[in-house]
């Protein structure tokens, strides 16, 4: 029985040992360990990827989400729109600092945040709007998820924020190198937030993260409320926390950012292939009775000037847990991203929200399930799971 691991980082390791066992190496030789020319000259590089204004270390994605609230100052009894479909530090940042996540639904093809339900909530003509009656002058600002590496719908989601006067963080966690409208994640909002955790596709050995920033000022003020608020050392001109990214986590990363590009393309290749092979067995149909519904690229997509970078290869099926328990007696890796979707978690039951509040994520916690893809993922290990695939709907 073949082993295919959901994810292996030591394939990836192997092939970059050398040059990274050096950059390591070198930050021991040099004695500085936070911040420094190591980090200024990550921020560089990767600024210059994503074609960001500003691109500023810090020690975590989650950090990220929270230096931008705290940079438009989020206080407690304010609001921000979120997606419920999504990884808790979302919602938690929010949370953080006394403020209350609104979470909209998801569009059921991409995953993402519904512009159009977005639009109807400020607009009040929802039910969950008139439920809720929250005065549209406590909404502060949207947060959309780039999930499983394609991008949310940002355009008609910036038409909205720039109409009810919201700032938009981009919660690119899963995103970094995905386009929209050849736009990268990062660059479309006021905010970008990266996550460097090591199962990223841009992944650190240890927490890391960015944030990127369109405006100076606001640039300015991240840069300071990473440091304990502090400019010049020791006079606090905020409150701010300590996030700073590690010199040897940017060493790190430096080196893997050679080869994102050539990892991102791989990435799609081998969906690709999950697709072709599903469908080639005749396991992808249309509707929601299909044994699986594949992933689609709608703002992903290269006809729409879109990259879908496969953070995950994420999936459907309404015979997902007996399907998943199969794959793992056959040696397959597998995960669920998320059982449980925010709007009902126990720490905010207090907000009101009910589970046909958002049905399609519901629906989405319930089916929902990823395989296998990384760089280095063989075809024959492609092949073997597309094949234990139709053996367990052909039983």
């Amino acid at each position: 029985m073949m082993q295919v691991s959901l994810l292996d980082l030591n394939a990836q390791f192997s092939s970059i040992k050398e040059e990274v066992t050096q950059a390591i190496h070198s930050v021991l030789d040099s004695q500085h360990f936070i911040m420094g020319s190591v980090v200024k000259d990550f921020e560089e590089e990767v600024g210059n990827y994503i074609g960001a204004n500003h691109a500023l270390g810090c020690a975590s994605g989650s950090d990220a989400l929270l230096l931008a609230l705290m940079a438009i100052d989020i206080k407690p009894g304010d609001y921000v729109i979120t997606s419920p479909f999504t990884f808790f530090a979302t919602a938690g940042a929010i949370s953080r600092l006394g403020a209350i996540p609104i979470f909209i639904d998801i569009e059921m093809e991409s995953y993402n945040i519904d512009p159009v339900k977005v639009r109807e909530f400020l607009e009040g003509n929802d039910e969950l709007s008139k439920r809720l009656s929250i005065k549209k002058e406590q909404i502060k600002a949207i947060i959309p998820v780039h999930l499983y590496g394609q991008m949310a719908d940002m355009n008609p989601i910036m038409e909205v924020a720039k109409e009810f006067g919201l700032y938009v963080i981009e919660d690119a966690a899963q995103g970094i190198g995905s386009k929209y409208e050849n736009k990268q994640a990062g660059t479309v909002g006021d905010f970008g937030c990266f996550s460097f955790f090591p199962s990223k596709n841009l992944g650190a050995y240890g927490d890391a993260g960015l944030i990127t920033v369109k405006d100076d000022e606001l640039a300015e003020k991240v840069d300071i409320l990473r440091l304990h608020g502090a400019r010049p050392k020791y006079h606090h001109k905020f409150v701010g926390i300590n996030s700073r990214l590690d010199s040897i986590q940017a060493a790190v990363l430096s080196v893997k950012l050679k080869y994102l590009e050539e990892w991102s393309t791989k990435r799609r290749a081998l969906a690709l292939r999950y697709n072709d092979l599903f469908e080639k067995k005749g396991l992808s149909l249309s509707s929601t009775n299909s044994h699986l519904i594949l992933p689609k690229e709608t703002t992903g997509a290269p006809q729409n000037n879109g990259r879908h970078i496969y953070h995950q290869y994420t999936l459907r099926s309404s015979r997902r847990d007996e399907l998943q328990k199969f794959l793992d007696e056959n040696g397959i890796g597998t995960a669920t991203y998320y059982p449980v979707p925010l709007h009902i978690q126990e720490c905010f039951s207090n907000l009101g929200y009910v589970e046909g509040d958002c049905p399609n994520s519901m629906l989405a916690s319930k089916q929902a399930f990823s395989l296998p893809i990384y760089p280095e993922l063989a075809s024959e290990e492609v092949e073997y799971v597309a094949e234990t695939i139709a053996k367990f709907f052909a039983r």
